[in-house]
């Protein structure tokens, strides 16, 4: 029980750290026109349409890896609750103990290397959306990173 809680913890700690990349704009004339505080007015917009149209698709949000960790940590229980069950032992206790398990390995691994398995960004299509967005807004992206 006590390796749930550090890992659920854990979990929220890493949550709460998470901020997800954004769009870098080339500075072009329509981003010297504009300004930066207005450019990123027009990306908070880009991002906010995406986010309605097509899903919210960041695979590095706090959201994401909470859904990642919260399917690992019921594997990982269920896994546990069979294993106990299997060897004699408690189910409740391998299921504790698989759940904790699974889920401090899926928040250190997403600490410890952060674009396994998420290549680094958004889904691809969120990504699209966002820079087909600004380009009809006159930007040109060069890549997205966290800010």
């Amino acid at each position: 029980m006590r390796r749930l809680a550090l890992g659920l913890s854990v979990a929220l700690l890493a949550l709460a750290c998470a901020t997800p990349q954004r769009p870098v704009l080339y500075p072009n004339r329509q981003l010297e026109r504009v300004g930066r505080e207005h450019a990123q007015q027009d990306v908070d917009e880009c991002l906010a349409l995406a986010a309605q149209d097509v899903g919210a698709g960041d695979r590095n949000t706090g959201e994401g890896m909470a859904k990642r960790t919260a399917a690992r940590t019921a594997t990982g229980a269920a896994t546990g609750a069979a294993v106990g069950a299997a060897v004699g032992r408690s189910a409740a206790r391998g299921a504790a103990g698989g759940a904790a398990g699974a889920a401090t390995h899926s928040v250190v691994g997403a600490i410890l290397h952060p674009r396994r398995g998420r290549r680094g960004g958004p889904d691809p299509v969120f990504r699209r959306y966002v820079d087909r967005c600004l380009h009809e807004r006159g930007y040109d992206v060069l890549g997205w990173r966290k800010p």
